[in-house]
């Protein structure tokens, strides 16, 4: 496994400037037009076959080799509005109010490229069957761009996944992610003046907040796990004119992805309820449907063992002071609950040990388009140290930690445990794709 590694270290200026290009110009979801087109150049240039999917021009499959097994990285490069940051222990924003990469999809994509590409180079040196994919998935903060590439039917030849995100600690990720509906209700009423005549009106936002009532008497009565959240985004113009139209958005999270339909399908019955009561109407537009992820025990033990042969991952006093000093302006529980996850013995900011699994057996709150991956081929979630304890994502200090040097460094170590990962799967001299294919099948007949 050792020319794997050194396949990594041979393109790490190239994964380096990868990221930091895409970290210095955020782009939001289905708007990634330069952060594709820069994956394209670098994957064509090394001889991948690259094509788009049809009705998302910001994806892409990069592949390369050909026969089975058939292996696939994920690569993630949207950023999040109103989070522009310098590296920097201080508030300071490139661009007012512009986007940042809060969530470290620079370092989640450079890193997963640069896996792929080492893995390209193996499997040209060995001249065996066998084909690695990168799929450049767009809007994963939308939740939409890998249902569009699902629906395209891009995963359904797969014999394997295997996805990453930037995170706290070095550890094959066990819990998993919630299901997600989001939704956004629209009442229809009567406009009239509220002084002068109120009998005459029918107000759209009586509907909504009705509604609201409504689903707040819900929550005693749907699955532990399951929540709703919501805000209103119309309310109408003026206090004096009764609304003809508002609207509120919802979301409804719950451990799998039935559950979230079940408890959907009330939430509509109880807009419905509102719009009698108020003699309005209603109608909803469905904006995103995440299913929730299927682990697969079997990969996340073989994907754990690599990280024990990449061993652990070593930070300087620069990664260490330019952490500590984006730690201190967070609350100290921030870093007082990260430690409560695994010993750190070092008593560092940035845990460079190599874990056990993380969180088997347990459901994570956020969610993520990833889901729809998981329902069609074995599937592990793995994560690299990028972050100090206790930062949080989607965060201006999330998004400096994203463009600093101890982020990166985190990306290159994931970028030889994906490969070296990838690797032994395709020699695969314990059958462990046979095994996954087992208990997936396993999981998907209960």
């Amino acid at each position: 496994m050792r020319q794997v590694f050194d396949y990594v270290d041979d393109i790490e200026k190239q994964i380096e400037t990868l990221s930091h290009e895409i970290w210095s110009y955020p782009e939001l979801g289905l708007q990634e037009e330069k952060s594709a087109s820069l994956y394209r150049r670098i994957f064509e240039d090394h001889g991948f076959l690259v094509h788009s999917v049809e009705g998302l021009p910001t994806s892409l499959v990069a592949e390369y080799g050909q026969g089975k097994p058939i292996l696939g990285f994920v690569g993630e490069y949207d950023a999040l509005p109103g989070l522009s940051q310098e590296v920097s222990a201080s508030k300071q924003p490139i661009e007012e109010g512009g986007p940042g990469h809060g969530c470290g999809h620079n370092l989640l994509g450079s890193a997963s490229l640069g896996a792929a590409l080492a893995v390209g180079r193996y499997l040209k040196t060995v001249n065996q069957p066998g084909t690695i994919r990168f799929y450049g998935c767009p809007a994963e903060e939308l939740g939409v761009g890998k249902i569009k590439m699902d629906e395209a039917g891009v995963f359904d030849d797969l014999d394997a996944c295997l996805a990453w995100h930037p995170g706290m600690w070095n550890a094959v990720t066990g819990s998993s992610l919630s299901a997600l509906i989001k939704a956004e209700f629209f009442f229809e009423g009567t406009t009239s003046h509220a002084g002068a005549h109120p009998e005459l009106g029918r107000s759209a936002l009586d509907g909504v907040e009705l509604m609201n009532v409504g689903a707040n008497y819900l929550r005693e009565h749907i699955p532990e796990g399951t929540k709703l959240h919501y805000i209103i985004t119309n309310g109408g113009q003026a206090a004096n004119i009764v609304p003809g139209h508002a609207s509120v958005q919802y979301m409804v999270r719950a451990p799998k992805k039935d559950v979230a339909h079940e408890v959907f399908a009330r939430l509509v019955k109880v807009a419905r309820g509102a719009a009698m009561m108020t003699e309005t109407s209603v109608d909803f537009a469905m904006e995103k449907d995440n299913y929730d992820t299927k682990n697969n025990v079997v990969l996340e033990d073989f994907v754990s063992s690599s990280y024990a042969f990449c061993g652990p991952l070593d930070f300087d006093q620069e990664d260490l002071a330019l952490a500590q000093a984006i730690v201190d302006t967070l609350p100290p529980e921030n870093y007082r609950e990260a430690l409560k996850v695994f010993d750190n013995p070092a008593g560092t900011v940035l845990d460079g040990m190599v874990h056990s699994i993380l969180g088997r057996g347990e459901t994570f709150g956020a969610s993520s388009d990833l889901g729809q991956i998981t329902y069609r081929t074995p599937t592990v979630q793995c994560s690299a140290t990028c972050f100090p304890l206790g930062v949080p994502l989607h965060t201006w200090q999330a998004t400096a930690c994203a463009g600093s040097t101890f982020g990166l460094k985190g990306a290159i170590y994931m970028a030889k445990v994906l490969a070296v990962s990838a690797v032994r799967l395709f020699e695969d001299e314990t059958n462990v794709l046979e095994k996954a294919w087992k208990e997936f099948k396993a999981n998907h007949s209960r």
